[in-house]
């Protein structure tokens, strides 16, 4: 079990099986995802992992499918936004995969009215971070709340998406290592696996921005009826040439063509079917006249064509088409319209937007497709290297053991190949094609009379080179 090496606000491992410390839910309100209302809570337990266990260690498992959960403890003290960085980790295993369903945790905002007895989706929360999937989407969210200084209302900010494929560490079913760090300089960084994914600034890397336009497009300006925005106009002074024929057709027949020799002129293209027999159970007052299916003619086969000839058409060379006049530069032309501009009346200037809102516990709030998600080592600090040592001494513990049960390197090509039966021919090109020089070159041969041509190598060159290489460049006999 690990222990934090510094100052922490929150840190849980969950080792000793005990959940006295949260507070699941007790209710939870009619949302339009539950199928029931109100819908059942969803079940936690505290278990060990299903896969690369490592002894002693039990994490916290969201047990229930398609149900809502949530839980939610108190940090050690409220963690206020001023001097210092908040740093935000811990382990999820999505042991089964994952359909649809999040993996987020949220920090929730100090009040007098939190009451983590009814902590539910509406409960006010300062930031929101982690895994989250649902369909072909992999997302990795850091949302935090920002409070306008004008009206006061809450709005969410989302920090720009990770810049690597997520979509492995959903189903690898491996314990990843989740990490934020926010830093009163307005930076932030994300980290799985404790590799950096994402890094931006809360002033210009979040949507919708902190802060809004000094400027805006006055709404009550509109474009005058008389503005002209065309760059370029027909030529009032054009006129259509006289020999302009726009009623001449693009294709014309091929006045140089001449009907194939042998052209069967009488035969027509399709014939009657002469082996087909009317069924027994037409009835020609129902279906009507039996007739029989037509087939090509046999005797088009061996001729250029049968039915009448007609002359293959061609590009018109008189073809013009409707006339237009051509364009020219608009005398007139004023630009692309614009309203203008006015100064934004909601405009405010937020420079330091990581003062958000403090909070004092955190919780999981979470609707899931599938079950048995893993979470452990919860950790809140100010300090990088105190979170980075927890790690060291729990997920670095689990990634070890995974490593270990990893299976071979030649289990793998097993694997790969039952996947991908087409790996066996590389396999075979690979293998077999070394293996089959080898002993064609190598392989003593039986003959009347050898010769021989000896090939000398240093000692160190060969060294340097393969058995099978060096055989080869000893013993070359003809």
């Amino acid at each position: 079990t690990p222990i934090p090496t510094g100052e922490v606000y929150f840190a849980e491992t969950f080792d000793d099986g005990s959940l006295d410390r949260y507070c699941p839910f007790v209710s939870y309100g009619c949302l339009t995802l539950a199928s029931v209302c109100p819908p059942l809570p969803g079940k936690w337990a505290v278990e060990q992992l299903k896969e690369n266990i490592v002894p002693g260690d039990k994490g916290l498992v969201l047990k229930s499918r398609a149900k809502h959960h949530a839980i939610a403890a108190l940090l050690a003290k409220p963690f206020v936004f001023e001097d210092e960085p908040l740093v935000l980790q811990y382990e999820v295993n999505f042991q089964d995969g994952i359909d649809c369903g999040g993996a987020y945790i949220k920090l929730l905002s100090d009040s007098p009215s939190l009451n983590l007895e009814q902590f539910n989706d509406r409960t006010p929360y300062t930031i929101m971070f982690g895994p989250d999937k649902c369909g072909e989407d992999y997302k990795l969210h850091f949302i935090f709340r920002h409070q306008n200084p004008l009206n006061k209302d809450l709005e969410e900010k989302h920090a720009k998406r990770a810049d690597v494929d997520l979509k492995k560490i959903y189903m690898d079913k491996k314990t990843h290592l989740y990490t934020l760090v926010l830093n009163p300089d307005n930076s932030y960084e994300l980290f799985i696996d404790q590799s950096s994914v994402s890094r931006g600034s809360l002033l210009h890397d979040v949507v919708p921005p902190v802060n809004p336009p000094k400027e805006i497009d006055d709404p009550k300006d509109s474009k005058p009826e008389d503005w002209d925005e065309r760059a370029k106009i027909p030529d009032p002074e054009a006129i259509k040439p006289e020999d302009w024929d726009e009623e001449a057709p693009a294709k014309i027949q091929d006045p140089d063509a001449l009907k194939p020799e042998g052209w069967l002129d009488e035969e027509p293209e399709f014939v009657s079917d002469p082996s087909a027999e009317k069924p027994e159970d037409w009835d020609e007052e129902m279906d009507g006249e039996w007739e029989a299916p037509q087939i090509p003619n046999p005797a088009c086969a061996t001729a250029p064509g049968c039915g009448h000839w007609k002359s293959p058409t061609v590009n018109n060379p008189l073809y013009k088409g409707k006339w237009k006049a051509p364009l020219v530069d608009n005398p007139n032309y004023q630009g692309v319209w614009s309203p203008k501009k006015i100064l934004n009346p909601e405009f405010f200037e937020d420079l330091q937007p990581f003062r958000m809102r403090s909070f004092r516990a955190v919780g999981l709030e979470l609707w899931s497709m599938t079950s048995d998600i893993y979470f452990d080592n919860f950790i809140v600090t100010s300090h990088k290297e105190v979170a980075d040592r927890w790690a060291a001494d729990s997920w670095g513990l689990k990634k070890l053991v995974a490593s270990a049960n990893e299976p071979g390197v030649f289990a793998q090509l097993m694997l790969a190949a039952e996947e991908r039966p087409w790996l066996w021919v590389i396999y075979i090109l690979t293998v077999g094609l070394p293996v089959g020089l080898a002993v064609l070159f190598c392989w003593p041969k039986v003959r009347s009379s050898p010769v021989c041509l000896p090939v000398c190598l240093s000692p160190s060159l060969a060294l340097s080179v393969s058995h099978s290489l060096y055989c080869l460049s000893v013993s070359l006999c003809f």
